[in-house]
């Protein structure tokens, strides 16, 4: 297709603005218009909502419980000092640090909820990058001397605030006669965490490893070794390489094992929703395909005069290809312009919407972060105003096509 000539410009601009007789024509293209804006910006909204989903779920997945958890067939490990040494001499490894989880019933104020405890050196959860600046209240220089950190959520829900106590107990625990009495311990709060997932905020308690080992009468032994890595996505390759040197008696875990079920459930709502959505830039270009062709046939006596005058079929096809062209990039342009401004805004517009209504849009309780997160990725925004132009291109060309074939004779023989 030649380049585009002036007059060609002039009558492809002429023919988009809304006359008398052609107004329901103009009404088709401003549809057009808007659905196409609404696809490219809801597409561009929904993927970065979703990439927010995963680059949150991981940072904080990972950063909570490490790349790749190094557990003991036989149960606790009593020489996980030096299983932790092997593993850190281990290439990629960034820190490795022993601890112990369990299950408890936390009591306080009246009101007793379920917990998960972790055992966990002072100097080893100072260094997770999930925590850091994430203390609401307290600090972590007791935490040595039995004092212990729990989620504000918690404190909120046992009405608790640093230096006060509380109670865990341990309704049971390996090794202990079938009679026996349920483990029963007071802790003050000496710190106070906000990491931003609910979850955690509102069912961890922290105590120091000695601490765990001595409630959970598991002595001188761990639960695990968690590994923090260089690189998260060579879990898998480290999980291997951290058996074939450990042997038999330990499995190492990874965190995309322990998370395969939600990074899966994410990937297909993202590209079912993908698939779902993109069908409004399509129905939209549909939308352009109708309205050009009506402006064809309203146009008929017009091409016939150009053609008696010389306009070849190439420039014919060029005004309307312009025409239709034309609706289509303004729109891809302005849902760009809305996507990419409602995306990098959209926790700012979730309060606007909820202090104006009243209601709680995004529990944390129920979907896991207490902010509604979004991530912005420029090739995936890229990609998607390509396809709402080649889209809209494509919807031009059929209409131009049949412009182009008009015979001027039979169109003049009618007027």
């Amino acid at each position: 297709m030649a380049a585009f000539g002036v007059s060609e410009r002039m009558l492809a601009m002429r023919y988009l603005r809304s006359r008398r007789q052609e107004g329901f024509i103009s009404v088709i293209a401003w549809f057009s218009l808007i659905g196409i804006a609404l696809g490219v910006a809801t597409l561009i909204v929904v993927t970065s909502v979703m990439n927010g989903f995963r680059h949150e779920l991981i940072t904080r997945i990972v950063g909570f419980n490490g790349h790749v958890t190094v557990y003991s067939v036989g149960g606790p490990m009593p020489d996980y000092e030096d299983v932790t040494r092997s593993v850190r001499g281990l290439p990629g490894v960034v820190a490795a640090s022993p601890v112990i989880d369990g299950e408890a019933m936390v009591t306080a104020n009246g009101i007793a909820s379920g917990a998960l405890v972790r055992g966990i050196r002072a100097e080893d959860l100072a260094s997770r990058r999930i925590f850091e600046g994430k203390l609401k209240d307290g600090s972590l220089a007791g935490f040595d001397d039995e004092e212990i950190a729990i989620g504000y959520r918690m404190a909120q829900k046992l009405r608790l605030k640093v230096g006060d106590r509380l109670t865990l107990v341990a309704p049971s625990f390996q090794g202990a006669a079938p009679n026996s009495l349920p483990r029963t311990r007071g802790y003050a709060i000496g710190a106070l965490f906000d990491v931003g997932m609910a979850e955690i905020d509102a069912g961890y308690v922290f105590l120091p490893l000695a601490a765990a080992q001595e409630f959970f009468r598991v002595p001188e032994a761990a639960s695990g070794i968690e590994v923090v890595l260089d690189n998260p996505e060579r879990a898998a390759d480290f999980r291997l390489l951290a058996q074939s040197r450990l042997g038999a008696g330990y499995r190492p875990f990874d965190w995309q094992q322990a998370n395969a079920g939600i990074m899966d459930m994410v990937a297909v709502q993202r590209n079912v929703l993908f698939l779902i959505l993109a069908l409004i830039i399509l129905v939209a270009a549909f939308n352009i395909v109708s309205s050009l062709i009506m402006l064809v046939k309203s146009k008929t006596r017009d091409v016939a005069i150009l053609r008696t005058m010389g306009a070849t079929s190439g420039s014919v096809m060029r005004v309307f290809f312009m025409s239709g062209a034309a609706v289509g990039v303004l729109g891809t342009l302005v849902g760009f312009g809305l996507g990419v401004a409602f995306a990098l805004n959209i926790e700012a517009i979730r309060r606007w919407i909820e202090s104006i209504s009243g209601t709680d849009l995004f529990s944390a309780e129920i979907y896991f972060f207490s902010q509604l997160p979004s991530r912005v990725e420029p090739p995936e925004v890229a990609a998607i105003v390509l396809m709402g132009l080649l889209l809209s291109f494509l919807a031009t060309l059929y209409p131009s096509w049949r412009a182009a074939r008009l015979d001027p004779i039979e169109a003049l023989r009618h007027e």
